[in-house]
């Protein structure tokens, strides 16, 4: 008996790409709370505005700006004191990273109405292929103008929206004009949009890079496109050839749903005083091992390398690391590594800033190898961490924390991005 087929059809759809970048992300989340929560009378967005790290906490850098700042010819990145003589009238609003995390959640719920493939690029940007579903609302055009009137409307912060085929064009054409624009960048529209910008306005081109393609005579991203491929490899490397292939519209990267596992783990703090005692170095070693044990049993996984970063106060670095005789992902299993490393780096100088980071990524085992000399009790350990992740999950991360923390100046989970103390 033979069975009857359907003739196979072979649908070939165009990539249809969108990058999507909130406009002064930490700002305007400021501004649109402040505005409808507060009822501040005045819009952060049109006045000159910042968020700015703590001085007292020795992160006195801007993290945002608004437009009126920026004119004042204020950059993200600069000192607070450097920004305040070029506008001394500049107002300063602290981060509150609890916010901007309940924001980028809501803005990436839209996009997922768009597309089932949203790629998470940062807090504020994303990937959408559209692919499959530009169809249901249109031209792509149309679909992303749909979309950035939604984000307006629905949760009061404009963005920019790239169009094109890849994602590389897609984010290069978000950055062009801003605020809340949709902006295409086909591969025919490269020469004349893209090549007669200056060579560091392209991705992945560094200060450092640029610099030095300013030197070899190439300022802008066309005379990057034609340059020989060849010469660029052997002057730059690796880099040089992936900058002359995205100078030329080429990048072959899939938008990715699911984020790529994690290589390696880390945290790190500028202390807001220079710790000049091994105590105290070991309370911020262990209030990063904290935060650093949760944010690997989150994802189930472990580690088997470990490495220790000390930052002086006069700017010297040094870092040490050693492999785990088992992996792990217990709070206590990480410090005491950490403390071991710190105390075979630590010369006695001030520190002003320690990181632990972490490599050699794995699952997590549902079970550990017992040590005939152990002394900790790995089933103990493990239940008391998930445990303690419960309830921080639940009732804050200041719920519960070690006695060795009371009335001392660490944070007790300091590292990444502080907590706002719940104010959303």
């Amino acid at each position: 008996m033979f069975a009857i087929m359907e003739p196979e059809v072979n649908i070939r759809l165009d990539k249809i790409i969108f990058h999507i970048d909130v406009n002064s992300a930490f700002l305007s989340w400021e501004a649109v709370y402040r505005l409808a929560h507060l009822g501040e009378p005045y819009d952060l967005r049109e006045i000159p505005s910042a968020v700015a790290g703590d001085t007292s906490l020795r992160r006195g850098i801007i993290l945002a700006k608004s437009i009126p700042a920026k004119q004042c010819g204020i950059q993200t990145g600069e000192a607070i004191w450097q920004a305040q003589e070029k506008c001394p009238g500049l107002l300063l609003v602290a981060p509150d990273y609890e916010l901007y995390e309940k924001c980028s959640r809501a803005f990436l719920d839209i996009l997922r109405e768009y597309s089932d493939v949203v790629e998470q690029y940062s807090i504020d940007e994303a990937f959408i292929d559209m692919s499959a579903s530009c169809h249901l609302f249109g031209t792509a055009w149309e679909a992303a103008g749909e979309m950035r009137e939604r984000i307006k409307r629905e949760l009061g912060f404009t963005v920019n929206i790239g169009i094109s085929s890849n994602k590389l064009l897609a984010k290069m054409a978000s950055d062009f004009r801003k605020p809340d624009r949709v902006h295409t960048l086909y591969p025919e529209e490269i020469p004349e949009k893209m090549w007669p910008l200056p060579v560091s306005d392209l991705f992945f081109v560094g200060r450092a890079a640029a610099k030095r393609l300013f030197s070899m005579g190439i300022r802008t991203i066309g005379q990057l496109a034609g340059a020989d491929p060849v010469w660029l490899r052997s002057v730059l490397k690796k880099q040089g050839e992936v900058i002359w292939a995205f100078a030329n519209g080429t990048d072959l990267s899939p938008v990715l749903a699911a984020p790529m596992p994690n290589k390696g783990y880390g945290n790190s703090t500028t202390i807001p005083f220079n710790v000049e005692d091994a105590a105290t170095a070991k309370r911020v070693l262990l209030a990063l091992s904290e935060t650093l044990g949760e944010r690997l049993r989150a994802d189930r996984a472990e580690v088997s390398v470990v490495s220790v970063g000390i930052r002086y106060a006069d700017m010297a670095y040094a870092s040490h690391q050693e492999r785990l005789r088992i992996p792990t992902n217990l709070t206590l299993e990480l410090y005491e590594a950490a403390c071991g490393l710190f105390g075979e780096l630590w010369d006695g100088r001030p520190i002003r800033h320690l990181g632990v980071h972490t490599s050699g990524v794995g699952e997590e085992r549902p079970y550990w190898q017992m040590e005939l000399f152990g002394h900790m009790d790995h089933g103990k350990l493990a239940e008391m961490d998930r445990t303690l992740d419960c309830i921080r999950g639940r009732y804050g991360r200041d719920a519960v924390l070690r006695a060795g923390f009371l009335n001392q100046p660490v944070d007790h989970m300091c590292g990444g991005y502080p907590g706002s103390g719940g104010r959303v």
